[in-house]
């Protein structure tokens, strides 16, 4: 295995992250590339307190469940120390954990924890936040799985589910979910590795009451030995936990609001674009009413209410509920980066180019809770590309970089032209600036003899040049047949390295390179050595 650093376009707002450009960095509380950071965060975090007595006993519960190693709960324990902190990020439970960029953020969290230990000399405990509050079925009931032509498609779970019930409580049905995977292994390529990834996969699934535990079940599997401790945030034990944080938030909801409605107007007119939408008005939080989150809004200085009217409540009484039946609430986009600061002593937070976005609004709702804002770090990325696909680049003498920023369907384009002598692009062209030079003169003799003559000269001409674009095709066409095999590796090559036209880590699921490769890739990547101020690295298999 390889890996090396990738160049690519990066968004404003990330580009300048990077290189710490004042206009971003101001709105946040540390540099998290300076090498004296998080030395003066860990003497930042002596000053916070935390129950580090009851986080370790739910920790425990929930990662029992989920068949946690040895090594999960030896770091759980750990976090009794008083010196220790954590390494955080989070997502959603995706199918078979969903997109790569969920590995990806594990292995980044893995990586920068154990590189702080060793320079730390404490306990640096990596953690992944599941966020199973979260409702929306459609973002998670998928993978994508790689077609011809450079495409790929969504191989769907056949779950219908009606109501919006968050992924914590969402039953798994265990049928339908082996249905689901029967198919989806009948589609890949048996190798040495089917048999057993998918013996796991189906032990996990007995494991599982819900999708949260389906993907937690797998991520143990997958990072087995690496001592990534997981949480459910949705999980009523977690919520039992919260309470008097969800009660400050209620508490403090005008200065939150407030301060981050105005965070992201000063970010916006810096010219940053951040896809979030908060209003003074934003209480931050969901209730849950008959299974489904509804959006609290602040009606007036005393009273709430859901964003449709479907609930109203007192502060005092959204304070009752709080400490009575946390269970009944959740967090937003902006108040769950406070709870992660809440619960756990951290040290860094490893975040998504999006979640970057809008990390960059949030320093005054940490303030406004008496806190100062983790370091931020972008998480790596990575492409990963076979032995074969490598050979394939090098003998069409195309740059790997350029295919994973830009795809190989125009370098397949020009290869088909390069066939005829001269191109048959370049060919085509000449044909008609010919005929357009030799229609000049009927265009003339039109024009002259009256307007509908000369719009059906143009016509002609249109219609003359449309036929020459017919035969391009039709012999296009007949080359491709003629070289479909050639023609078959560029498509290839597009949907391996850039697949509906963005990253590999947005389309593609772990399970097709575990079932060709094994799993020891992911403890080879987590092995390898990062400065993080490089978000995307080239991996060879």
């Amino acid at each position: 295995m390889t890996i090396n650093p990738i160049t690519l376009a990066h968004s404003k707002l990330l580009e300048d992250y990077y290189q710490q450009k004042q206009e971003i960095m101001q709105h946040f509380d540390y540099d998290p590339f300076s090498e004296e950071t998080m030395k003066q965060r860990v003497s930042d975090l002596h000053n916070q307190s935390y129950d580090r007595v009851q986080l370790v006993s739910v920790l425990k519960q929930l990662n029992e469940k989920w068949h946690g190693d040895e090594a999960v709960f030896a770091n759980i324990e750990r976090l009794k120390d008083p010196t220790s902190v954590t390494v955080i990020g989070g997502q959603q439970a995706g199918l078979l954990t969903g997109p790569l960029y969920t590995i990806h953020k594990m292995i980044s969290i893995i990586t920068f924890a154990k590189k702080q230990e060793d320079a730390l000399g404490i306990p640096v405990i990596p953690v992944f936040w599941i966020a199973g509050e979260d409702h929306d079925f459609a973002e998670i009931n998928h993978i994508m799985v790689p077609q011809q032509q450079g495409k790929m498609r969504k191989h769907k779970i056949a779950h219908y589910v009606k109501e919006k019930q968050s992924m914590s409580h969402l039953p798994i049905d265990n049928q339908m979910t082996t249905d689901w995977l029967e198919l989806l292994f009948k589609e890949l390529d048996e190798t040495i590795h089917t048999k057993k990834i998918y013996q796991q996969v189906k032990q996990a699934l007995s494991h599982a009451d819900t999708y949260v535990d389906f993907f937690a079940e797998i991520t143990n599997v997958l990072f087995k030995g690496e001592g990534l401790v997981l949480i459910d945030s949705g999980n009523p034990m977690v919520r039992q936990l919260e309470k008097e944080y969800f009660q400050a938030m209620i508490t403090q909801q005008p200065e939150i609001s407030k301060d981050v409605y105005q965070s992201l107007q000063t970010v916006r007119r810096n010219g940053y674009s951040i896809s979030v939408d908060v209003t003074k008005e934003d209480g931050h939080l969901f209730y849950h009413l008959n299974g489904e989150r509804i959006l609290l809004v602040k009606t007036d200085k005393e009273k709430w209410s859901g964003k449709n009217q479907e609930c109203h409540f007192t502060t005092a009484e959204l304070l009752e509920i709080a400490e009575k039946s946390p269970e009944l609430l959740s967090n937003n986009v902006v108040t769950r980066p406070l709870m992660q600061e809440c619960l756990f002593p951290t040290l860094a937070f490893m975040a998504g180019p999006g979640e970057l976005g809008y990390w960059s609004i949030l320093k005054p709702a940490f303030h406004a809770l008496g806190y100062k804002m983790p370091p931020v770090l972008p998480r790596l990325s990575f492409t990963l590309l076979d032995r074969k696909s490598e050979k394939k680049v090098k003998q069409q003498g195309m740059d790997v970089g350029e295919v994973i920023r830009t795809g190989a369907l125009q370098a397949k384009l020009s290869w088909i032209g390069s066939q005829l002598n001269p191109p048959l692009d370049t060919l085509v062209e000449q044909v008609k600036q010919s005929i357009e030079h030799v229609h000049q003169p009927l265009q003339g003799v039109a024009k002259s003899m009256g307007p509908d003559l000369e719009k059906l000269a143009e016509k002609n001409l249109t219609y003359l040049l449309q036929s020459v674009d017919y035969l391009q095709e039709a012999l296009e066409k007949n080359l491709e047949e003629k070289h479909h095999q050639t023609i078959e590796m560029f498509d290839m090559l597009h949907v391996s390295l850039h697949p509906n036209n963005g990253l590999q880590e947005r389309s593609w699921n772990a399970v097709s390179f575990i079932n060709q490769y094994g799993e020891n890739w992911i403890k080879d990547i987590i092995n390898q050595s990062y400065t993080f101020k490089h978000f995307h690295y080239l991996v060879t298999l």
